[in-house]
């Protein structure tokens, strides 16, 4: 068997190819598997379906989620889920979390936390539409109470099938939006 040489006379590294191809196939699969740790462990990308948070989140709108040491606090704007409500996720802003009093005033359109009245800039109308929950509320033990922006057409803690929506079914808090790419940023 004849031993290769280069154009030099020199001997060709026999396994130098293979060996270069394994390390990139290597730091291809690390790679891919580190990518799959945060989107799995960390961040979600996650889509609006409807209306309920406008005028701050449209429909269609692509958001990067995070549920790494997430724990829901009042103005956040959180991904959940609940499959008695509907299988897909859904977006909300946490208005009040375990242990405070929400009041909702349907003739001026008023909400309160804890007998202060939020101050809500970024809800489209003020909230009029009531549904099947009676007022004042307290949230119980391990639970939020969630509305969406567009308040007077967005199905959420007031209606009794959603309710107080338990913990345990927050799948993170928005981070920031993503698509459409013109309107990336945080959201809040």
């Amino acid at each position: 068997m004849r031993k290769q040489n280069n154009a030099s006379g020199e001997e060709a590294p026999k396994g130098r190819f293979h060996s270069e191809l394994f390390d990139w196939g290597e730091a291809l699969l690390i790679s891919l598997a580190a990518v799959i740790l945060v989107f799995v462990f960390g961040v979600r990308i996650i889509g609006v379906e409807g209306n309920s948070m406008m005028p701050t989140l449209q429909d269609g709108n692509q958001l990067l989620v995070s549920n790494l040491f997430y724990t829901p606090e009042k103005g956040d704007i959180a991904i959940l889920t609940k499959d008695s409500f509907m299988t897909s996720p859904i977006v909300k802003r946490v208005i009040a979390t375990e242990g405070d009093t929400v009041d909702i005033d349907f003739s001026t359109g008023a909400v309160s936390v804890n007998g202060e009245v939020l101050e809500e800039s970024y809800i489209a109308e003020p909230t009029t539409t009531q549904y099947d929950i009676t007022f004042p509320q307290t949230v119980p033990e391990g639970c939020i109470f969630v509305m969406g922006d567009n308040r007077n057409h967005s199905t959420d803690s007031r209606y009794g099938q959603l309710g107080m929506v338990d913990t345990r079914y927050v799948i993170g808090k928005v981070l920031m939006r993503i698509f459409p790419f013109r309107e990336i940023g945080t959201v809040s």
